[in-house]
């Protein structure tokens, strides 16, 4: 015990070395940065992300219920962290409308439009602004400290709870909650900001209500700013393989908008107002902010969490290299607590904005760093110019760029042809946070989610355990070593856009290939092994979710045979019902027992007979997440 002790608090130059590279993953990958090939890419990819990072900024600021210039704050201090810290190369930092929305529920909660403010320490002396800037500050330090927290107690697999079909049905009841709290501005009405169960209700109420005081002018200007910055997003969707970088449409338009026309004293809407130049001085979280909103806290830190590690495995995925979830929550858990200090609410990442950075040709996180250049010279020097821009393009913004996650309403038919159980998770968890508010609807969800494994598994044929436990796809792998030559990997030709990631997925466009003798990445060392054949022991699969069977997908198409032993009736069922099998996949990789896959291999390559193996040096059972 001594000598372990010991040799855990040993500290020489390769574990120093190590620990630098865990930390700071910037060193690893600026090691390998390809000056000539890559400073282009990212510095269009840069300009590009700032460029939207600047009025997406202002615009999400609307939903934390924050004077709209605070929201460039969170689109710089959070990307500078993140620049060191994060693992992934390609998503875009920054504010994320859902937890926006989540920020601007507690807001209103302490801090509400109409009456005094919740009795907390700290309060006396400032304006209302200020008070809700503190209060969002507050409730992103203490995001910030949970996320740091369970990043260093290595509790990254959280994320494994919140299955595709929760977090979809999730992410749409967001987009219903903040197409309403938009509305307000598209209107042109005064509607105090809401929180708590049926406050979309109670909203809609006021607003249906006042709808005979509605702006004419910021109705007209909403409509043809979502028109157009529709048609050209689809636009930029179809030519983009001819287009150098997408066009910056809602940049355009807004400058454009503000700067030539003074609609506040034409036609008496509301606009962003005065923004005011620089920095402000760092701001330390109050402590009864904490108490007060401990519980609100907890879902925003999984949420920001999972909706940014699961673009980051995305794009991790497509272009070859490696992400760490624990590092990932230690990335935006000091990303938030640095931001906070100065004023700046909860990040994440935007669907929209990632996909406009890896479609810039974006490379490393140099291109992150340059978009907060971008936006830090809007707020030093020219912010002036987006002064006069009317509320109600903002929120016309917002509402456009919630199409891909409104379209997931697709999927309720898909799931339930496909899944039944996975459906009702959808839908449980959709109506949930639509009428409960998000933090509750999360609650609720889990909870669906949890009873829809309980009742899967003591109704399925064999009561054993299942394949995707808790969402993770967990399976023991008998392995059969083989010699073999494997091909390269091969991405998909119809790259899709970033939309498509809300949609279900198809199979035929997953990756194809794994080249099992590729070189790994720097910080993963595997022995060598020549394989050909993976049999797949399905003793202990009672049943099959939608998250599963994309899980197995991916995992067939490797280049090997790959067989499944022991696999329940049920089980093959609900594959055919899936429509899983095809040219490729077919039922003939369906054996009884181990043995019978065995001799199957061994008579189709004979010359394993041949050949000895020391089968004690071969791992054999391994898990795969």
């Amino acid at each position: 015990m001594l000598n372990h002790v010991k040799q855990y608090f040993t500290c020489d130059a390769k574990r120093a070395k190590d620990a630098a590279l865990s930390l700071l993953p910037v060193i690893g990958w600026l090691k390998i940065y390809r000056l000539k090939e890559w400073l282009l890419s990212d510095i269009v990819s840069g300009v590009s992300t700032g460029l939207v990072a600047v009025l997406q900024g202002l615009a999400y600021c609307l939903l934390a219920s924050l004077p709209p210039w605070y929201g460039l704050f969170s689109a710089f201090f959070p990307v500078i962290s993140y620049f060191f810290l994060g693992t992934s190369r390609h998503i875009s930092v920054g504010p994320f409308p859902v937890l926006c929305l989540m920020i601007g529920s507690v807001v209103t909660r302490l801090v509400p439009d109409e009456g005094p403010p919740t009795n907390i320490t700290g309060f006396e002396g400032l304006t209302r602004d200020e008070q809700r800037v503190l209060v969002a500050s507050s409730v992103t330090f203490l995001t910030g400290i949970m996320q740091l927290a369970m990043g260093l107690l290595q509790v990254g697999f959280v994320v494994m709870y919140l299955s595709d079909t929760l977090v979809s049905g999730f992410t749409t009841a967001a987009a219903i909650h903040i197409l309403v709290s938009q509305l307000k501005f598209v209107l042109g009405l005064q509607v105090p900001g809401l929180s708590g169960p049926f406050s979309i209700i109670y909203t809609l109420e006021i607003i249906f209500n006042k709808i005979t005081s509605t702006n004419v002018c910021d109705v007209v200007i909403s409509l043809v700013i979502m028109v157009v910055v529709f048609i050209v997003k689809e636009l930029n969707d179809r030519f983009k393989s001819k287009l150098p970088v997408p066009i910056p449409i809602e940049t355009v338009i807004a400058c454009g908008i503000s700067y030539a026309l003074d609609f506040k004293t034409r036609y008496g809407i509301d606009v962003v107002g005065h923004i005011p130049k620089g920095y402000e001085p760092p701001m330390a979280p109050n402590l009864h902010v904490f108490q007060e909103t401990a519980v609100e806290a907890f879902p925003m830190a999984i949420v920001g969490f999972a909706v940014a590690f699961s673009v980051a495995k995305v794009y991790s995925v497509k272009h070859d290299y490696t992400i760490d979830g624990n590092q990932e929550l230690i990335a935006f858990g000091v990303s938030n607590i640095f931001g906070a200090t100065f004023r700046s609410f909860a990040a994440s990442t935007a669907l929209s904005r990632t996909a406009v950075q890896e479609s810039t040709g974006g490379k490393t996180q140099i291109a992150g760093l340059l978009s907060a250049v971008i936006v830090m010279i809007v707020t030093l020097a020219i912010g002036f110019l987006l002064e006069p821009l009317p509320k109600s393009v903002l929120g016309a913004v917002v509402i456009v760029n919630l199409k891909g996650m409104l379209m997931q309403f697709r999927e309720i038919p898909y799931l339930w042809r496909r899944d039944k159980p996975d459906c009702v998770v959808w839908l449980g968890t959709c109506i949930a946070a639509i009428l409960l508010g998000l933090d509750l609807g999360l609650a609720a969800g889990l909870g669906v989610e949890l009873l829809s494994v309980v009742l899967r598994t003591q109704l399925s044929v064999s009561d054993l355990t299942h394949l995707n436990l808790y969402f993770s796809f967990k399976s023991d792998l008998n392995f059969c070593f083989l010699n073999t030559s494997c091909r390269a990997i091969k991405e998909s030709e119809d790259e899709g856009t970033m939309e498509e990631l809300d949609q279900p997925t198809d199979f035929k466009d997953l990756p194809a290939r794994i080249d099992w003798n590729a070189e790994l990445p720097g910080n993963i060392i595997v022995p060598r092994v020549d394989l050909h054949s993976l049999i797949l022991d399905f003793a202990a699969v009672s049943f099959l979710d939608i998250s599963a069977l994309k899980g197995l997908k991916t995992l067939i198409r490797v280049e090997v045979e790959v067989y499944i032993v022991a696999c329940d009736p049920y089980i093959l069922e609900k594959l055919h019902d899936c429509c899983f099998f095809d040219a490729e996949v077919q039922p003939s990789m369906f054996f009884l027992t181990l043995h019978d896959a065995m001799l199957h291999i061994q008579e189709k390559h004979p010359q394993l007979a041949e050949k000895k193996f020391d089968y004690e040096k071969v791992k054999t059972t391994i898990f795969i997440h």
